[in-house]
């Protein structure tokens, strides 16, 4: 498989502070790729580099081999990419199908067009039913999968998905693993950063390890649960060993 993104050295720096340390990383298209570590550890000002949202100190991102560094974010977005953001915030006085629309008329500038592609993709993610309702009355999972949503309903061929599963209860989260599979299914190329080991193994094909900025593993989620490294700096022994249970019965 040929990679869809490649981040090349990537490094970034907050004045005195290294968030990011020297990064490179492939996703290959067609997969669903983790980036998991501690709370620090850089996935999310990567995740903001990858996207558009920061200029990286050093380094190249790529995108279909196209050099994307200093693109900025409506480019990236018209090229395929798409990402959600761990705090949601949707218009919280529109509707949910309103809201999907937002992020529909990147491909639809009609209004007719952007509505029916927002009931369309409300279909996807479970929402059909609730996609007349104000976005502020839905619960935690509702407005996780109205996030997930409104980057879906912008056509892309890349899907960045940021910890899209925090806060969910097992039962949520259990509900939302096929969600996010059908999607990969259905052509979308997706790198998700979750803290949920039970999703990282269900889901990922490849999962690579942030640790104080710098990637230090990278394989297969069954060899992420016992790499030594990986289960000192983030997992422990236990969650490893979780990891390896739910990797057996996956």
């Amino acid at each position: 498989m040929s990679a869809l993104l490649a981040v090349e050295g990537v490094t970034m720096r907050f004045g005195g502070l290294t968030a990011v340390d020297g990064v490179t990383l492939a996703v290959a298209e067609g997969t669903i790729t983790g980036l998991i570590g501690p709370n620090g550890a850089g996935k999310t000002t990567l995740f903001a580099v990858i996207s558009g949202f920061l200029a990286p100190t050093a380094g190249r991102v790529r995108y279909r081999g196209e050099d994307i560094t200093a693109m900025p974010v409506h480019r990236r977005a018209e090229r395929g990419i798409a990402r959600t953001f761990q705090i949601v915030q949707p218009f919280a006085g529109l509707s949910v199908r309103e809201n999907i629309a937002v992020g529909a008329y990147l491909r639809h500038p009609g209004r007719e067009a952007a509505l029916a592609a927002a009931d369309a993709v409300a279909e996807r993610v479970g929402l059909a039913r609730l996609r007349d309702l104000p976005a502020g009355a839905l619960t935690v999972a509702g407005r996780k999968r109205l996030e997930l949503a409104r980057a879906l309903a912008t056509a892309p061929t890349l899907l960045l998905l940021d910890e899209v599963l925090a806060g969910l209860n097992p039962s949520e989260i259990r509900d939302m693993i096929p969600v996010i599979r059908r999607i990969r299914d259905d052509g979308v190329t997706i790198l998700i950063v979750e803290h949920v080991m039970q999703a990282v193994m269900n889901l990922c094909d490849r999962v690579h390890v942030l640790a104080q900025g710098r990637l230090i593993a990278e394989d297969t989620p069954a060899e992420i649960a016992r790499d030594p490294k990986v289960v000192e700096a983030y997992l422990g022994h236990g969650a490893a060993e979780r990891m390896r249970r739910a990797q057996g019965h996956g």
